[in-house]
C-alpha cells in the first residue's frame, strides 16, 4: 500500500539530489541526505539521552521503589528491545519520515495510521516540553543563580515548578532555531553532544563505582516508604520507562540518511542497546555511591546530591555541566522528530494547515513551521508548571503513554501480519544484502512488544492518587494522564469528521450543477 501525497500539498523540492528511493513511496526527495551512521544513532541516542532523564526520574524512582527501584531497568529494557527489533524491521522496508505513522498505515489502514501518527506527534510535543524541564534537575545545582523564581530548587515545589518552565522555555527558544536553520547544523550539534554525552557517563560510572560506599546487594531492599515489592516495581518502572523511549528517532530521519535500509535498523538497536547499558550503571551506581540511602535527600535531589556529595563540588559541577549538554542536545533531537512526524503527515494532506506545514524551505532543507509548531505548542504545555509543581510528573507520565500506545499501534498490526502470513523477509537493502529480519523469531518477539507495550500503558496512565496528586486537592492532575488522552482522541476524531464533512460537501457542490441540466 503507497499514500501518494496530493499534489496541492506538494511543496518544491529544495536543490538536493534524488536517488529515486522514494519513488515507490509516491514520494519525491525533498530533505537534504546528510546525515551518515553516527548521525543516524546520534539521533536515535540523544532522543533517549540517559543522562537527561536518569537525572530527572532518579528521584522519582528511589521515592517510591528504594534501592529495588533498580531492576525495574533491565526488565524495561528487555521489553523495550522486542519493540525495537520489530521497529528495525519496519526501518528497513519503510524508510520514511514519520516512521510510526507511515508503519501503522501500510501494516493497517489509513485511518488507523492517522490515528497513530496523531498520538505520536502529540506525545513527542509533550515530551519536548518534559526534557525541557529536565534543566531543573542540574542548572540550580551548578550555580543558585540558575533559580531565578523562588529560592527552592526541587522541582516538586512551587518554586522549583516555576523556575523549571522558565529556563525550559529559553532552552525551546535555542532549539527552535537550531532546526530552522539547517539540517546540517542540527546534525553537527547532535553529533558532537552525543559524544559528550557518552563521555560523560562513561566518566559518571567510573567515579560513582569508584566511590561505593556499599555492596550490589542493597538493589534487593524496598527502602522506607516503600509500598512492597510489587508496589515498588510498579511505580518503580515510570523512570525506566521513561529514559529507554524515542530510538525510533534513527527511523524518523531515514528520509535524510544515506543508505537507510541498511543504517536505520542497526542505529535503532544500537542506540537503544547503548542507552539501555549506561543508564542501568548510572543507576546501579548512583545507589551505591549515595552518602546516605536514608536522609531523605536521594529521593528529593537525586544524582545531582549523589554527584555533589560524593565526588566534591568541583567535580560534581562538572559532570553536571555535562548533563546540561545532554539536556540540550535531547530537547533539539526530540523536537526534531515531532517535526519530521507533523512534515511526513503534512505532505498526505493529514493535518490542519498541511501545505504550511508540509514546505520545505529550498534554502535549508529543512520545514521550518514545524519547527514553529512544535517549540510554541511546548512551551505553552510548560506553563501548566506555574499552576502546580504535580504538572512536572503529569507532564512526564503523560508523554510517556502516548508514546507507547503509538508504538503498540504499530506492533499490533504487524503482529496481526505475521499471524496472516503477509510479513515477509524479501527484499535487500542498498548495498545488496538481505534486509534485517528477525525470521523464525518474530512472532514470539512480535508478540512479547505488543502485551509488554500495552501492560506498560496501563500501568503508567493508572490513576494514583499517591503519585500524582499527593498534595491532595488537585483531582485533575490525578487523572491528567487520562484525560489528555482521551482529549487528544476527541480532538482527533473531530477533526477527521470535519474533514470528512468538507469532502461531501466538495463533492455534493462539484455534481450539483448537472442535477439541474
Amino acid at each position: 500500500m503507497t499514500t501518494t501525497a496530493p499534489s496541492d500539498v506538494r511543496p518544491d523540492p529544495p536543490r538536493s539530489s534524488d536517488d529515486g528511493s522514494l519513488t515507490p513511496f509516491g514520494y519525491r526527495q525533498e530533505l537534504r541526505r546528510s546525515l551518515g551512521r553516527y548521525a543516524s544513532f546520534a539521533a536515535g541516542f540523544s532522543f533517549i539521552s540517559v543522562l537527561t532523564t536518569v537525572f530527572q526520574f532518579f528521584a522519582f524512582g528511589y521515592a517510591f521503589g528504594g534501592p529495588v527501584f533498580f531492576w525495574t531497568w533491565p526488565a524495561v529494557l528487555v521489553g523495550q528491545l522486542t519493540v525495537a527489533a520489530c521497529f528495525a524491521e519496519l526501518a528497513a522496508r519503510y524508510p520514511l519520515s514519520g516512521a510510526i505513522y507511515q508503519w501503522s498505515s501500510r501494516l493497517s489502514n489509513l485511518s488507523f495510521g492517522w490515528f497513530a501518527g496523531w498520538i505520536m506527534v502529540i506525545g513527542q510535543i509533550v515530551v519536548v516540553a518534559a526534557a525541557a524541564l529536565a534543566l531543573q534537575t542540574v542548572l540550580p545545582a551548578i550555580w543558585s543563580g540558575f533559580q531565578l523564581v523562588g529560592d527552592d530548587p526541587a522541582p516538586t515545589s512551587p518554586d522549583g515548578a516555576a523556575n523549571a518552565a522558565v529556563l525550559g522555555v529559553v532552552l525551546l527558544v535555542l532549539t527552535t532555531l537550531v532546526n530552522v536553520v539547517d539540517n546540517r547544523v542540527m546534525s553537527v550539534i547532535n553529533r558532537v553532544g552525543v559524544t559528550a554525552e557518552i563521555i560523560g557517563a562513561v566518566l559518571i560510572i567510573v567515579l560513582l563505582f569508584t566511590h561505593s560506599e556499599r555492596s550490589p546487594g542493597i538493589t534487593f531492599h524496598t527502602g522506607e516508604g516503600g509500598s512492597g515489592l510489587f508496589g515498588a516495581l510498579m511505580v518503580g518502572s515510570f523512570t525506566a520507562a521513561y529514559v529507554l523511549i524515542g530510538f525510533d528517532s534513527a527511523g524518523e530521519m531515514s528520509e535524510e540518511t544515506h543508505h537507510p535500509r541498511r543504517t536505520a535498523p542497526r542505529t535503532i538497536l544500537t542506540a537503544l542497546g547503548a542507552a539501555g547499558l549506561l543508564g542501568g550503571l548510572i543507576v546501579l551506581g548512583g545507589l551505591l555511591a549515595a552518602p546516605s540511602l536514608t536522609d531523605g535527600h536521594l529521593g528529593v535531589d537525586g544524582l545531582s546530591y549523589v554527584l555533589t556529595s560524593s565526588l566534591g563540588d568541583g567535580v560534581g559541577r562538572a559532570l553536571l555541566a555535562d548533563v546540561v549538554v545532554a539536556v540540550a542536545v535531547a530537547t533539539l533531537a526530540i523536537q526534531t522528530a515531532a517535526c519530521r512526524m507533523l512534515f511526513s503527515m503534512a505532505r498526505d494532506g493529514r493535518l490542519p494547515f498541511s501545505r504550511r506545514l508540509a514546505r520545505v524551505n529550498p534554502r535549508t532543507g529543512v520545514p521550518s513551521v514545524p519547527a514553529l509548531t512544535v517549540g510554541v505548542l511546548a512551551a505553552a504545555l510548560l506553563l501548566l508548571d506555574f499552576a502546580s509543581p504535580e504538572a512536572f510528573l503529569a507532564i512526564g507520565t503523560t508523554c510517556i503513554v502516548m508514546l507507547y500506545l503509538a508504538y503498540a499501534m504499530v506492533t499490533g498490526p504487524m503482529l496481526v501480519r505475521r499471524l496472516r502470513g503477509e510479513f515477509t523477509a524479501d527484499g535487500t537493502d542498498e548495498t545488496g544484502a538481505p534486509l534485517f529480519s528477525l525470521g523464525r523469531w518474530g512472532v514470539p518477539v512480535n508478540a512479547i512488544a505488543l502485551v509488554y507495550g500495552l501492560l506498560m500503558s496501563v500501568d503508567l496512565a493508572w490513576p494514583r492518587a499517591a503519585v500524582y496528586d499527593p498534595g491532595g486537592g488537585h483531582w485533575y492532575f490525578q487523572w491528567f494522564t487520562v484525560l489528555f488522552l482521551a482529549s487528544t482522541l476527541i480532538a482527533g476524531a473531530a477533526y477527521r469528521a470535519y474533514g470528512a464533512y468538507r469532502a461531501r460537501t466538495a463533492v455534493a457542490l462539484v455534481a450539483a450543477p448537472a442535477s439541474y441540466t
